[in-house]
């Protein structure tokens, strides 16, 4: 495609039309005080190619890749080791460039890798459907709280204190929106909280994390007894998806939804997105599923085929039937998700998941013979806590300037929990070598 520059009687025109007078009219909305006073500082208005190219390569010197230095860095988002072949797949023009089907049963292709992610969701998490992918982890949960409050009729959710805070603030900001209580209980560092205590006739549903934020792992079943006792439902979120290589699915212990987030496989960091969001439920509660669903079938010579079987957006259906305004699906992060997972099959999965958590434990044992370092987890996955002897925050700092990315500090998360000022979450996949957890052992020893 050509770039065809506007002219300045083009513009002018442009904003007349709309009835301003500058660009600058444009951004009136956005506060005087946080934006730039002028042109960014050191950078040149007329730059050839390969000056840009310089200049940025220099800056992003400045950054410690996660591939470079012993990274512990977790909390929702994980470095794993995703096989060549996914990103030499997924560049295929036909995947590449593929969108949303609005002629669902024309992209045949399309709808049967659906098709099949959606199998591998339903297996991983113990339920008996998913739909067609969610934007990631964190808006799955918000869009979960509003099925539970249109199945029970209820408008209160009971959030974990183990629950990620990112995770948090997207529902309660939906809650804000959409008028409908939060009530989240207190910040569960120690995995000790009883969330069953929470639970009234007014509940529509709990949002617990298993592992939690924290690294806890807990058994959910005595928790999905209470809420089904009071007619509510038990939502579960899972930000490792690995973990259900090992851990028994939320769906074995009665869970209702399941919301999990899926970059672990499949999906590289990328500096927070763009991510996929897992979402599976019990079949008789599949009408009030958000997003698409798709089906098998045969056509008319009985050739298997797949077909597009319930669409609750709106991009489809009448918007006051919709039950959720999500409005495209993350395709070609679920087509990654798919691809990797296959090429581990279930055997790779589950070594894949005890690798990780051999890993961890080797680690979590070696850090706490550090003088000062307290593990708190009894029981974890890939991730746990640890309590430092100061705070966390400027001990990570110090360790990045020794070229060691040590982990999350709490108070990145909980910034208003001061309790949490000497917490660190340090995560552990397949990807940490013994000699990464000896240098982190080592830059705690030499800065605590």
């Amino acid at each position: 495609m050509r770039y065809l520059p506007l002219t300045d009687a083009d513009r002018r025109e442009m904003l007349a039309t709309i009835g301003v007078r500058s660009i600058d009219d444009l951004f009136r909305d956005v506060p005087t005080s946080v934006r730039l006073p002028g042109p960014i500082v050191g950078l040149s208005n007329h730059l050839g190619e390969m000056e840009v190219e310089r200049r940025l390569g220099r800056m992003a010197a400045r950054n410690l890749a996660a591939s470079d230095v012993p990274f512990f860095v977790g909390a929702g988002a994980y470095k794993h080791h995703v096989p060549a072949s996914v990103d030499h797949l997924i560049q295929r023009g036909e995947f590449l460039t593929s969108y949303t089907p609005y002629q669902p049963e024309i992209t045949q292709g399309t709808l049967q890798y659906l098709f099949e992610f959606q199998t591998q969701v339903t297996m991983l998490t113990g339920m008996e459907v998913a739909n067609a992918s969610m934007y990631d982890g964190s808006t799955g949960a918000s869009e979960a709280v509003l099925m539970a409050n249109r199945v029970t009729r209820r408008n209160k959710a009971v959030l974990s204190g183990g629950l990620h805070p990112h995770y948090r603030a997207v529902i309660e900001t939906t809650a804000r929106w959409q008028g409908f209580r939060v009530a989240g209980a207190p910040v569960d560092a120690d995995g000790i909280e009883d969330l069953a205590a929470l639970v009234d006739k007014e509940v529509s549903c709990v949002v617990v994390q298993n592992p939690s934020v924290f690294g806890h792992v807990r058994d959910l079943a005595p928790l999905a007894q209470a809420c089904h006792a009071a007619g509510a439902l038990l939502v579960v979120v899972v930000t490792e998806v690995v973990s259900l290589g090992l851990l028994t699915p939320p769906g074995d212990m009665g869970a209702d939804i399941v919301v999990c987030e899926g970059q672990s496989l499949g999906v590289g960091l990328n500096f927070g997105g763009p991510y996929v969001g897992l979402f599976a439920t019990r079949e008789k509660l599949m009408r009030q599923m958000p997003g698409r669903l798709v089906g098998e079938t045969v056509d008319a010579d009985g050739k298997r085929g797949f077909v597009l079987t319930l669409s609750t957006r709106e991009q489809h259906i009448r918007r006051e039937k919709a039950t959720s305004n999500i409005c495209t699906n993350a395709g070609l992060c679920a087509l990654a998700f798919t691809i990797h997972l296959t090429l581990l099959g279930e055997r790779g999965f589950t070594r894949l998941a005890e690798l990780n958590h051999a890993t961890a434990v080797r680690a979590a044992e070696r850090l706490a013979r550090v003088p000062g370092v307290k593990v708190l987890n009894d029981s974890f996955f890939n991730e746990f806590t640890v309590m430092l002897p100061k705070p966390a925050a400027p001990v990570v700092e110090a360790l990045a300037e020794r070229r060691i990315l040590a982990g999350v500090p709490v108070s990145r998360l909980l910034p208003q929990a001061q309790l949490c000022a000497d917490l660190l979450l340090v995560a552990v996949t397949e990807t940490v070598s013994d000699d990464d957890i000896e240098a982190l052992a080592s830059g705690l020893e030499e800065v605590l």
